[in-house]
């Protein structure tokens, strides 16, 4: 039995914690683009529209921060939050910066080669926690949300 066991949802007995949560996590991806693209073309005109010629790493930096801004403030995205689901740590806490900052850079190593992104899908539609590369490596994972009681 490994310590990540002990501190968050088994996927055998609590498979509710799990259930659809890549779709979701491809929603929320969608969602999490078009705030960035939003954000960053509202950047462009302070840039006196130079921001135009650099436009796709004006939109990776905008990115970077407003993921590591936005899970460290609440372990989740404004499209995470939307579809209902979060990060947890593998002692089952929320997300703090350094945390969030670490995922972040992992997402952003999966964008800049192709390949670890593949392997990153297939190990969020394979594995019992839905959980991508990043996840593995870092020992997180993404769960659906506890209904406010």
């Amino acid at each position: 039995m490994s310590d990540m066991s002990w501190h968050l949802p088994d996927p055998e007995t609590q498979p509710e914690f799990y259930a659809d949560v890549p779709t979701k996590r491809l929603l929320a991806f969608v969602v999490d683009t078009i705030v960035i693209i939003a954000i960053s073309l509202a950047i462009v005109p302070f840039t006196a529209f130079t921001g135009l010629f650099f436009f796709p790493v004006l939109m990776a930096v905008v990115g970077f921060a407003y993921r590591v801004i936005t899970i460290s403030r609440g372990s989740a995205t404004w499209g995470m939050r939307l579809t209902a689901i979060e990060f947890r740590t593998a002692s089952g806490e929320r997300f703090d910066l350094g945390m969030a900052f670490a995922h972040t850079f992992g997402l952003t190593l999966s964008f800049l080669l192709p390949l670890l992104q593949v392997i990153s899908i297939v190990l969020m539609l394979t594995s019992a926690r839905a959980q991508g590369l990043s996840d593995h490596v870092l020992g997180t994972v993404a769960i659906n949300r506890r209904a406010a009681t």
